[in-house]
């Protein structure tokens, strides 16, 4: 087999560059295929914009193809359409199960059952990921989306504790360290060193220049000092679920 085509599915623009801009970098500089399904925002919004310059910086051969569903928090990410978290979830299912046998991609790549974090786009962006792949290998559902096809393996981007050890203090400081998320190493499939792609995965982030205004959290990292950032960026950890025997090699 050569290199595995991959396919990312994402809640929010800036998480394809924060969890998971090196590898997708590292995979399309070395000829690798990468698509990236975008859950929430609508074509034509700011941070569609900035989505597309952000893919373009990591390399991503073709534009992110968007679900067009409104962020939880921001109505004006897609005006008079309904929240992720709130519209029918099989709609969803049989979208997405449209666009992984479209595009047959071996690996899925997503968040973890924690979302990161906790942000309920998160979760819900890994429920529908992982129902998605499975309702795309089956020859009895959704006929109209194409012939039946079968992902190889999902992988699952994650904090690890040691990382949000070193976000906490300043991101997160009125929250007691127990109550904050992190995987320990023992339950972490893989590690991708991507320090060579640390200054280009901070441009990507860069990119979304309205999310690096407003949100706490981006402005927050943007913050802190540079041998922390690129600590940080420097590292990506994901969870594997493989779906055939063997499974399918992220890296």
């Amino acid at each position: 087999m050569g290199t595995p085509r991959l396919l990312l599915v994402h809640a929010h623009p800036d998480d394809e560059s924060l969890w998971t801009g090196g590898l997708t970098a590292r995979h399309v500089d070395s000829g690798g295929e990468a698509d990236l399904v975008m859950c929430t925002w609508a074509e034509g919004t700011v941070r569609h914009r900035e989505l597309t310059d952000a893919v373009g910086i990591l390399g991503m051969p073709r534009p992110p193809i968007m679900l067009g569903y409104a962020d939880d928090r921001r109505p004006e990410s897609a005006p008079d359409t309904e929240r992720l978290c709130a519209a029918p979830f099989d709609d969803q299912v049989r979208a997405l199960t449209k666009h992984i046998r479209e595009l047959q991609p071996d690996i899925v790549v997503t968040y973890d059952a924690l979302g990161i974090y906790g942000h309920p786009d998160h979760v819900h962006a890994h429920r529908l990921a992982v129902a998605a792949v499975d309702a795309a290998a089956s020859h009895k559902l959704y006929h109209r989306a194409g012939p039946a096809w079968r992902v190889r393996s999902l992988y699952f981007a994650t904090i690890p504790e040691w990382m949000m050890d070193l976000l906490a203090p300043s991101l997160f400081p009125e929250i007691p360290r127990e109550k904050l998320p992190g995987t320990p190493d023992s339950d972490i499939d893989l590690v991708v060193d991507v320090a060579d792609l640390a200054d280009r995965k901070k441009a990507a982030v860069v990119a979304h220049r309205s999310e690096a205004t407003r949100s706490r959290a981006i402005a927050g990292f943007l913050a802190l000092p540079d041998e922390i950032q690129d600590k940080l960026l420097s590292v990506e950890c994901y969870q594997r679920r493989d779906l055939v025997p063997g499974g399918c090699e992220l890296v």
